[in-house]
């Protein structure tokens, strides 16, 4: 291996002293693997992502010159980029892959001896009656049958390589050579994965290493007519459906002196028609560098080929792979898209919830409404099959009418009317159904490898057409749940999910409630158990490196994600920020103007004194903090109630005079464009300097979209509040199956608890009190996180200055008379350590003057 260095010339600026020390532990971690395990701990707007992308790739550089003998140069000297986005799809949708075309088995390829029978005994008129609904008829299925039914499992035949224009060869071309090592960068938004990119275009790496970055089909499909769809779902199971629809006809053929024909397959979809089109696609990328998203998208446009498989096809071939979580850290996301980790470099960005995210892919949940929707339809599709069928396609379909039945009757049947939702573990769900004789291993087998799921829904569509149209089809289809597909999907999800061992979960039953809506009613699955998942990743990679802005507290990782490693065992990397001292006040607020006490604990905080000593605050605070302030809430009622509180009593109007006043909506869709109007308001303000106004205020929500993924550098952040302390509800009834799972959580009344396999939900303020520490822990780390999170939205860069306001006593108690810890110290380093303590609202008044006149008189 190449031994450990100090110089990075890839890094285009002169590079801070904890930069460099970044990059050089990070080139250390990466050299003492296999196996390596690194966290690196390092706030925003210290350049972090430019640190990993020198120090990893120049890693990777020495790698392939040590192996080569030392030459540098790549023989191909070739440079290829894709970009991608944000991955929306499930990952069931990913094993739909274009393959080269094959031979396929006579198994396969054989009809079903039904249709056959069937084709002799239609004739005339009784031949139009049956016309179209061969096409949902399942070949023969035997689950016994090993080597022929699950050699193909997981893969659908490509259906482009044969199309017309195109001669033998190009169905026939060899799959590129492996690279190994890889670096595989992951981070959890679209957004996260563009700012890699376009740092990566900064550096020299761009040009010397291949690199691929994955993305949905929503966001790289180029097909105007499955665009216009709208939905994800939509988008994922129309792209399938042309993927697995071949189009025949016949060609003329001349040659020889003579003249015939012969047969031409391709694809339904016209972006994957031409195979060579896929080629002149890769040619074309390996031309540019590093790409983002909306540039693959129109190179793909410009030549008329799919680059969302032309970016899944450059895998092999890349030095680095850029990717959302979901398709690098579930297992059957990799197998879907040839993902090899073996040897290879993971570096988890933003990973300071990553357990969390861990169990969140592997949840999986129904409802009674998509219950009865798939029951419709097995039945519906047995009804008219069920002759023809073999044995072993009827046995599965029964045995799944079955299950979806038993399932129903729990979400209805509610003999005690106080216990609407129950947790269980799967063990005792399986047996209070009478169900655990039944082979789900074999069961969720079939649903993968028989195309039942898409036969079934594909039939119930007809059918659904045949009655009420086309349109009614379409207007059922616009929400999710709509669509036959994806009800199905959540059925051999929720199976799937059975097939977890006992401990790793807990089923969680939401029973129809009295006169309630059955809508209301649903099973879910809720993954415990994040260590399982992520051991799956470091025992193949190389190395495996954590990032973020904030990992503490490091016990809690480890715990969660490897405890069979010691603190000891595991490298660990943290540096304070690059803003000198008088860049940043923190302060902790603990009254108003009037001396009241600020307490916003769940039973103050709806307080109509509470609020409007709040609103009385706030009208100082916008007199004397210049251009934008970010204020953030617990949750998006509070701000409704907040906000219309202080409409009614005039506050919003005082504060309309020195600031435009925004909030942050739920839509998501809406959020960039309150986010421009925000940005525009600011830079009119600091353009029109005689102005009464002097900026703007953004009301926003704690784990919203504006406290994790937007930088308000500069103007746009001049000062952050955070208005109390935003614990998640404690009735979450998964959030409290988690801490019960961490905290070993013991019942004082039932000392039987541990071996119980059923519970009635109690108040999560209970369940915190019994449970012990390290529950106690999780739930506070949750809020602070969150805290942490939201306040380093405004330190971007090293000139950049702004006040950090902590609105609420409790962050300034030095010790707590409660089990719970003092809030402050769960701060980051470099902000816990310069955080002042107003006693009064005259010392903050005092100390916001001060700072922001230093400030702006040395800038």
């Amino acid at each position: 291996m190449p031994p450990p260095r100090r110089d990075f010339p890839a890094f285009p600026f002169a590079p801070y002293q904890i930069q460099s020390e970044f990059m050089s532990f990070l080139y250390a971690a990466l050299s003492s693997g296999p196996r390596a395990l690194a966290l690196f701990e390092s706030p925003t707007g210290t350049g972090k992502t430019l640190s990993i992308i020198c120090s990893a790739l120049q890693w990777l550089l020495d790698h392939h010159d040590a192996a080569a003998g030392g030459h540098p140069d790549r023989a191909d000297g070739s440079t290829a980029a894709a970009s991608g986005g944000e991955d929306e799809e499930p990952d069931w949708m990913r094993d739909f892959t274009p393959l080269l075309p094959k031979k396929e088995s006579t198994k396969k390829t054989k009809p079903h001896p039904a249709r056959r029978q069937e084709s002799r005994k239609t004739a005339g008129a009784e031949k139009s009656e049956d016309d179209g609904e061969d096409e949902f008829l399942l070949d023969e299925y035997e689950s016994d049958d090993e080597e022929g039914t699950r050699r193909q499992a997981g893969k659908r035949a490509y259906c482009g390589g044969g199309s017309s224009s195109e001669s033998d060869d190009d169905g026939d071309e060899e799959e590129e050579e492996e690279v190994t090592p890889k670096v595989f960068f992951t981070s959890r938004t679209h957004s996260q994965l563009s700012q890699f990119v376009g740092e990566l275009k900064k550096t020299d790496f761009s040009g010397k290493l291949r690199t691929v970055c994955l993305g949905s089909r929503k966001n790289l499909c180029i097909n105007k007519d499955v665009q216009k769809l709208g939905s994800v779902n939509r988008i994922n199971e129309r792209c399938l459906e042309l993927l697995t629809n071949k189009r025949s006809s016949k060609i003329k053929v001349e040659g020889d002196n003579r003249k015939g024909s012969r047969a031409k397959t391709s694809c339904g979809c016209p972006m994957l028609a031409k195979r060579s089109l896929q080629k002149l696609f890769r040619s074309e990328v390996s031309d540019h560098g590093a790409l983002d998203i909306e540039d693959l998208a129109q190179i793909g446009k410009k030549i008329g080929t799919c680059p969302y498989y032309g970016a899944r096809d450059m895998v092999r071939s890349a030095d680095l792979v850029v990717l959302p979580y979901q398709s690098l850290l579930l297992k059957s996301a990799r197998e879907s898209l040839g993902l090899n980790l073996k040897n290879s470099v993971v570096i988890i960005d933003e990973a300071h919830n990553l357990a969390d995210s861990l169990t969140s892919m592997c949840n999986s949940k129904i409802t009674s409404s998509q219950l009865r929707a798939v029951l419709s339809h097995l039945e519906a599709y047995l009804n008219r099959f069920q002759n023809v069928l073999g044995a072993g396609n009827r046995r599965y379909i029964q045995t799944l009418t079955v299950l979806t039945r038993s399932f129903l009757r729990v979400l209805i049947s509610n003999e005690d009317c106080s216990s609407t939702v129950t947790s269980m573990t799967i063990n005792k769900f399986l047996f209070s159904l009478d169900i655990d004789n039944i082979n789900i291993v074999k069961l969720c087998q079939y649903l993968k490898e028989s195309n039942i799921i898409h036969k079934v829904s594909g039939y119930a569509n007809k059918l659904f057409i045949t009655q009420d149209g086309m349109n009614n089809l379409n207007h059922l289809q616009q929400h999710d749940e709509g669509s036959s597909i994806a009800r199905f999907q959540a059925l051999a999800n929720f199976l799937r999910s059975l097939l977890n061992c006992n401990d790793d979960g807990r089923i969680i039953v939401a029973r129809q409630k009295p006169g309630g809506q059955p809508e209301d009613a649903y099973i879910k699955f809720v993954m415990l158990c994040a260590e399982k998942t992520f051991t799956e990743v470091t025992d193949d990679a190389h190395a495996v490196i954590m990032a973020g802005g904030t990992l503490q507290p490091i016990e809690e990782t480890r715990l969660r994600l490897f405890p069979s490693l010691l603190l000891s065992d595991i490298k660990f990397f943290s540096c304070n920020h690059i803003v000198p001292p008088e860049s940043i006040l923190p302060i902790a607020v603990t009254r108003g103007p009037s001396g009241m006490t600020f307490d916003f604990s769940y039973g103050s905080r709806s307080s109509p004194t509470m609020i409007e000593e709040l609103g009385r605050f706030l009208c100082n605070i916008v007199s004397i903090v210049p251009e934008g302030i970010v204020m953030f809430f617990a949750s998006y009622e509070y701000i409704k109630q907040v906000y219309d509180a202080w409409t009614a009593s005039g506050t919003i109007s005082k504060i309309s005079k020195k600031k435009y006043v925004f909030r942050e909506p739920r839509n998501s869709v809406d959020v960039e464009v309150i986010l421009n109007k925000y940005k525009g308001a600011i830079q009119s303000c600091s353009k029109n300097s005689g102005d009464t106004v002097n900026g703007a205020l953004l009301l926003a929500v704690v784990g919203g979209k504006i406290s994790e993924g937007i930088n308000f550098s500069d103007g746009m952040g001049r000062c952050v509040l955070m208005v109390g302390l935003p614990y998640p509800s404690p009735d979450d009834m998964e959030l409290m199956e988690t801490i019960k799972h961490i905290g070993n959580y013991t019942s004082r009344d039932d000392k039987s608890f541990i071996s119980n396999d059923e519970c009635k939900l109690e108040p999560g303020f209970g369940i915190l009190r019994k449970c012990n520490r390290s529950g106690q822990e999780y739930y506070e780390n949750l809020c602070m996180k969150a805290v942490n999170q939201s306040i380093g939205r405004a330190i971007r860069h090293v000139n950049d200055y702004a006040a950090m306001l902590l609105v609420d006593s409790r962050y300034s108690h030095t010790s707590s008379s409660r089990s719970f810890s003092c809030p402050a110290e769960k701060l980051p380093q470099w902000i816990k350590t310069r955080l002042t303590c107003g006693q009064n609202y005259g010392d903050v008044h005092r100390l916001l003057l001060q700072f922001f006149k230093f400030n702006k008189q040395i800038r």
